[in-house]
């Protein structure tokens, strides 16, 4: 038996997430069975998408039980083991619940290498946000040199990658994000060519003419929203959507209505393609290759948020939805 803290859904969100959809709480674990092992949680990883998990009863990803574990991407150690697959020490990398310990068949795990980089990189630069950037912008958006691609949350686990990889194809990288110290932080050390702060610009519209006055070729979107209606209406002939999220639409209490002259997509012959890169799980490892390669020559720059806590994330989930991270954020468990 192990004695275990743990944060369960107490309440399905409507409108913004606030504290009382959580509840922290001790539970028992059951001793281990035939096939089990035992994770001690390292690192919990913090997504924009699990929002739409905590409210809807009908989605692709199963939503949240009510008054069960929230789960997440994280690394930890195997503390304890029924499982030949898996040994006392090894550090895997999977979804596990939001506790301090998960009892696990160690199906979807994968032991990684825990020398050289820090345990959070294969959350972040390492993980499911740079390989949900590299899907994208490999198969969908697919710069090419000359054209113009708009990364929407620039600065992001998800963007930060995403322009990087377009501007090491030859595109010219214009994005947004949230505060000045990001956009600064996308210009000078991720390369973009410009980044505008969609908190202080009233019109998106002119300040995209500015930014890409030869229109926008392919489109990483993580906002969607206004932003993503002025990129629309900016999209070049065969233009390329990879939409990939839209945090500014997870809080509101109503579906926002979508772009007016949708014909503009027969119009310009346009792509527009929405992901989820668990279904593309096989090509992880052309990723790890590719993207693993870029870090390790220094190539490849990333940020990161580490919070310190479990009984932390719940408020840091909370300013993530908001935009109050920078890069990557990451729960030290």
């Amino acid at each position: 038996m192990t004695q275990i803290q743990r944060i369960v859904l107490a309440k399905r969100p409507v409108g913004d997430v606030t504290a009382d959809c959580f509840r922290n709480e001790t539970a028992t674990l059951a001793a281990l069975a035939d096939g089990q092992i035992l994770i001690r949680s390292r690192f919990l990883s913090l997504d924009p998408y699990m929002r739409p998990r905590m409210t809807e009863l009908r989605s692709y990803t199963p939503p949240f039980e009510l008054d069960k574990p929230l789960t997440g991407g994280s690394v930890g150690e195997v503390v304890e083991s029924r499982n030949p697959r898996f040994a006392k020490g090894d550090i895997v990398m999977g979804m596990l619940d939001w506790a301090t310990h998960t009892l696990h068949d160690g199906k979807g795990l994968r032991k990684i290498d825990a020398s050289g980089i820090p345990l959070s990189a294969h959350l972040g630069v390492l993980g499911m946000p740079s390989f949900t950037a590299w899907y994208g912008m490999k198969h969908i958006c697919k710069p090419k040199a000359g054209e113009t691609v708009f990364v929407s949350a620039a600065t992001g686990a998800v963007g930060q990658v995403a322009g990087q990889l377009a501007k090491l194809a030859g595109a010219k990288v214009v994005g947004c994000a949230g505060d000045e110290q990001k956009c600064q932080w996308a210009v000078r050390e991720a390369g973009y060519d410009a980044c505008f702060n969609h908190k202080t610009e009233r019109d998106y519209g002119a300040v995209l003419d500015k930014l890409c006055p030869q229109g926008i070729d392919a489109d990483f979107e993580n906002v969607g929203g206004k932003i993503f209606h002025a990129v629309f209406e900016r999209l070049n002939n065969f233009g390329r959507v990879a939409f990939c999220g839209a945090i500014s639409e997870y809080q509101d209490k109503e579906p926002m209505a979508g772009p007016p002259k949708m014909f503009t997509i027969v119009q310009r012959r346009l792509n527009l393609q929405g992901f989820i890169v668990s279904d593309h799980a096989a090509l992880m490892g052309d990723f790890v290759n590719e993207v693993g390669g870029l870090v390790k020559a220094g190539k490849l720059k990333s940020r990161e948020t580490v919070v310190d806590g479990l009984t932390a994330a719940p408020q840091a989930f909370m300013g993530l939805l908001k935009g109050e991270n920078f890069g990557k954020l990451v729960v030290k468990v």
